[in-house]
């Protein structure tokens, strides 16, 4: 009986081991590092519930709201149209969008689709530029039912282009957190810590690509928050070895709390990867965060996400805990005015300080 009660003790272990380990090689193929300056943030908290945003445009309806399953205030297109973040600053080549999304349909089907995203090149007051085909060029991602279809165009082509697919469903009332990364022509999509595209010629070259653009049909109702737009390829080597300090974005937490998201992991890596090859190099996180809420708590949280990050780094990239010191300053050292979404977004960040 004690040698079948090892056996299955072993076995266990083996099995726990082996979902650890499937869990790792998932999350290390998730390399979304967002961009270097934020330029559009909202999180619908500036706005009541029940009205429309005024930084979105659209041409259908949509509404703040609340829900009990998932914390925050939450963009609801109830209607089917155009939904369209009016970020005023250039795109540049190299931008990240991110923000998280809760499918709902309106005929409870188990998978989402008839919703399609957009990166266009435009006019934001003229969103009906090029009807069916928006603005003077883009790329259009669908959600379908089992997969992920896209498509380019431009008035150069006189139209589409390329087009292709990934499988990939989204499912009814699950929580993701939707990014896209483009890189000049590069476009890459990921869903939580699944990359769903990695489009080489995805965009098409020759356009200053500036709105991003959801259109939704009458059959799907999905919420969205957190939504942020960053330029800029971050170049946390030449930032925290030679001039000294690393601002981060790429690090974020559940709300209220300092338990680092999934989706923080690249960041992480890379910044670990930086440790590594140079053993010498001894740094000091330090967490930041906004003017909203209680200031001894806001205290308490920054200090609390700076050892979660130590914690991290040295229990998933093996960096010694010797050369790292922690600290957090809450709101006292804004880099922004604390008066608006952008700028409460830009102060909420973790910074790396050479010693």
């Amino acid at each position: 009986m004690k040698t079948l009660y090892l056996m299955i003790a072993a076995m266990l272990l083996f099995s726990v081991a082996a979902y650890a380990q499937d869990e790792n090689k998932t999350v290390s193929k998730f390399d979304f590092i967002p961009g270097e300056k934020i330029i559009f943030f909202d999180d619908f908290t500036s706005g009541n519930v029940g009205d429309f945003p005024a930084s979105w445009n659209t041409n259908s309806s949509g509404e703040i709201v609340t829900m009990a399953k998932y914390p925050g205030r939450w963009l609801q297109l109830t209607k089917g149209g155009f939904f369209i973040p009016e970020a005023k600053g250039s795109f540049t080549d190299n931008f990240t969008i991110e923000f998280d999304f809760v499918p709902i349909t309106a005929n409870n089907s188990e998978n989402m689709y008839g919703l399609d995203f957009y990166i266009v090149c435009g006019t934001l007051d003229n969103p009906n530029e090029g009807g069916a085909i928006p603005g003077k060029a883009g790329t259009k991602i669908t959600a379908g039912y089992d997969q992920i279809d896209w498509t380019n165009y431009s008035q150069k082509d006189e139209g589409y282009k390329d087009h292709g697919n990934s499988t990939f469903q989204f499912k009814s009332g699950q929580k993701y957190h939707v990014a896209f990364w483009v890189q000049k022509q590069r476009l890459r999509m990921y869903a939580n810590e699944n990359k769903v595209l990695d489009l080489p010629r995805g965009m098409i070259a020759g356009y200053a690509y500036n709105i991003f653009r959801m259109e939704t049909t009458d059959e799907v109702s999905p919420i969205i928050s957190n939504f942020r737009i960053a330029v800029g390829l971050p170049d946390m080597r030449n930032k925290l070895v030679t001039e000294g300090k690393l601002i981060s974005y790429g690090i974020q937490f559940d709300v209220n709390s300092a338990k680092i998201k999934p989706e923080s992991f690249a960041t992480l890596k890379e910044i670990a990867q930086i440790l590594t090859d140079n053993p010498s190099l001894k740094i000091k996180i330090v967490g930041h965060t906004d003017a909203d809420g209680n200031d001894a708590s806001n205290l308490e949280l920054s200090k609390q996400r700076a050892a979660s990050v130590k914690t991290q780094l040295n229990q998933t990239f093996n960096i010694a805990v010797a050369r790292m010191e922690t600290d957090g300053m809450g709101k006292t050292q804004p880099i922004a005015l604390n008066d608006n979404a952008v700028n409460k977004a830009k102060n909420r960040r973790v910074e790396f300080i050479k010693l």
